[in-house]
């Protein structure tokens, strides 16, 4: 058992690091978030360094799997901004590892190449204005007319569709099918006659617009159906397969990063704001609170990188997935939460990045699977839920 990191991915930390600091300053993350404003530009940049070809094989244009490396990657952007972390996770997890597990060998051919030079980004099409976590329930209804696909319904919180190439859309394909073989997933351009795209008004994760999507008798090509031929009706293994479990790290590992940035804020504040003629850190009530937040860091992040490491193996892990979920983003909550506590008022006005460090941990328990759903996942794969 060797928990030392490998020397590659020391490197890429310290690399992603000099790139945050050179790129992402903090004044214009703030400006980022106060715009909502996805900088392409940095995201640009960002694909120059190869990190969006860690999900793309070799043959590709990638530098291979690599579960851990990607979830340091949106670890250390998401400590500085939601803004570059989740449109590198729409490029790098959502296009490149769907299309590298679940893609026929044409799509990948035509699409992983793009993705490792940091050219597509997908956009998630699941959750519908009534379907949330029982995702087999969708509405939205694709047909086939010939060569063609035609799509019509709608889906909520489809965050970055507006600046997204596709919106890669769960579809109930056959409405008079068995439950989870009727399924499919289409790769939907977003330019496609038929769609509409309003943004809705959201607390935080600000840079990522999220928005209802609707889908008017849209029709795309048959070879957009993931998988091609074989892959109608075939979403949900595709989803349960590709989609969710890796789904999950990436929402930890978001927490994981806004809880680091919060516990490095707080410290700091600690050793610089004085009361009652001497520094706050001198406070045993402060320093619990920093040992706590810390303790519970190192935590998460330690399920994290091991549901990882499992699933770079291919290994079975949605039991370690839900758990590194569940711990991880209620974790970086109450961090969060901390951190704001320690600095007081200064930890509620917009002048100082805990505020938004608050607005963006509330929505990791949620996304991605909720925490209620994945204790039911924990309950279920441990053998906990006993049928009543």
């Amino acid at each position: 058992m060797n928990f030392e990191l490998p020397e590659h991915l020391e490197q890429l930390r310290n690399m992603l690091r000099r790139f945050v600091d050179k790129e992402m300053p903090r004044g214009a993350v703030a400006q980022w978030d106060a715009d909502n404003h996805f900088p392409r530009d940095v995201f640009d940049k960002l694909a120059a360094l190869g990190v969006m070809g860690m999900t793309v094989p070799e043959e590709y244009g990638g530098s291979g799997r690599d579960i851990i490396g990607t979830m340091m990657v949106i670890e250390e952007l998401s400590r500085r901004s939601m803004a570059v972390a989740i449109p590198y996770i729409m490029a790098a997890c959502y296009a490149g590892m769907n299309l590298a597990e679940c893609g026929s060998g044409l799509q990948k051919q035509e699409y992983l190449p793009r993705v490792a030079s940091g050219e597509l980004i997908f956009a998630y099409g699941w959750t519908e204005p009534d379907v949330g976590g029982d995702l087999a329930s969708v509405r939205t209804v694709a047909r086939r007319e010939g060569d063609e696909i035609v799509i019509s319904g709608s889906k909520r919180f489809c965050s970055g569709a507006e600046f997204s190439d596709y919106i890669y859309t769960l579809v109930c394909s056959d409405p008079a099918g068995e439950r989870y073989r009727n399924l499919s997933l289409v790769m939907i351009p977003t330019g496609s006659p038929g769609i509409s795209i309003q943004r809705m008004a959201s607390m935080g994760i600000k840079g990522v617009p999220t928005t209802d999507v609707s889908f008017d008798n849209v029709r795309v090509p048959v070879g957009l159906v993931m998988g091609g031929e074989d892959g109608w009706n075939q979403g949900w293994q595709m989803l349960t397969g590709a989609g969710l479990d890796v789904e999950k790290l990436e929402v930890a590992a978001m927490a994981v990063g806004i809880a680091a940035a919060a516990l490095d804020d707080a410290a700091q504040y600690a050793l610089e704001r004085t009361q009652f003629g001497k520094a706050i850190g001198a406070f045993q009530s402060v320093q619990h609170k920093l040992a706590d937040m810390r303790t519970h860091l190192e935590a998460a992040r330690l399920m994290l990188y091991r549901a990882a490491w499992l699933s770079d193996r291919h290994q079975s892990c949605a039991l370690e997935t839900s758990m590194a979920k569940l711990f991880a983003t209620e974790a970086g909550k109450t961090i969060a939460l901390e951190a704001q506590t320690i600095l007081g008022a200064y930890g509620y006005v917009r002048d100082f990045d805990i505020e938004r460090y608050v607005r963006d941990s509330l929505l990791m328990p949620i996304i991605g699977g909720s925490s209620a759903i994945q204790r039911n996942n924990i309950a279920k794969l441990a053998g906990y839920a006993v049928k009543g």
